[in-house]
């Protein structure tokens, strides 16, 4: 063919190296996902993920990917939990109705708390977004749950980092942490903010929230190594 054996080799070397990187990120948004979803998905249900994100990819290879890196599904199992609504704090309506554009900043905040699996143990990480530009404009990371290392956290630095607005609508889950008089109070004193819960077990009442974490887990935290 005319091909010589240096080009030959470059071309293969190319070659594995591309199928090298494919092969990691493949590897990080199984992570991602596997960490995210509180260890608790199989391989189906991690193919099925994946297929919504748009990467074609079949179940017995993230089964295979999953085996390599000792994943595997702890349902019935303990595990981290993030939201706690088993209180008997006051649950607001979902006045945000999953209508997640603003025309404006400050017109509508979101908040969420995730945990992020390290050696050590796990961290809990706190945002808030601004859905006008999807910008987390306050954030916090504890080792505890407290109201005052999570929510309450991220709430100053974000009124530190943009103005509030009258009519600001502030959405979270139904969490103890978003409930209690400690971070409501907070909120009410400023009398200009309409309070906003996802509805008891639905995801996608946040789903804006839901997506950041997953997408920074999956491209900068599994992704680049930073905590393994």
């Amino acid at each position: 063919m005319g091909v010589g054996s240096r080009s030959y080799y470059a071309w293969q070397k190319r070659s594995q190296q591309t199928k090298s990187r494919k092969c990691s990120n493949l590897e990080d948004k199984i992570k991602a996902i596997y960490f995210d979803k509180k260890q608790r998905y199989g391989s189906p249900r991690i193919t099925a993920e994946l297929l919504d994100d748009g990467i074609k990819v079949s179940r017995n290879t993230v089964a295979k990917y999953m085996k390599n890196m000792g994943l595997r599904s702890k349902i019935g199992k303990k595990f981290k939990a993030t939201t706690d609504s088993k209180h008997a704090h006051k649950i607001m309506d979902n006045v945000l109705d999953r209508n997640f554009k603003a025309s404006e900043p400050s017109k509508v905040w979101v908040s969420d708390i995730t945990y992020i699996h390290t050696k050590e143990g796990f961290l809990y990480l706190t945002t808030i977004l601004d859905l006008y530009d999807r910008k987390c404009i306050g954030w916090s990371i504890s080792d505890g749950m407290k109201t005052e290392e999570t929510s309450l956290a991220a709430w100053k630095m974000a009124i530190k980092h943009r103005k509030l607005s009258p009519g600001l609508i502030f959405h979270s889950d139904r969490g103890v942490q978003y409930a209690c008089e400690k971070f409501s109070n907070t909120l009410d004193s400023y009398k200009i903010i309409t309070r906003s819960m996802s509805r008891k077990g639905n995801c996608w009442d946040n789903a804006v929230a839901e997506s950041f974490f997953k997408t920074l887990k999956s491209e900068q935290i599994y992704g680049n190594k930073l905590i393994t």
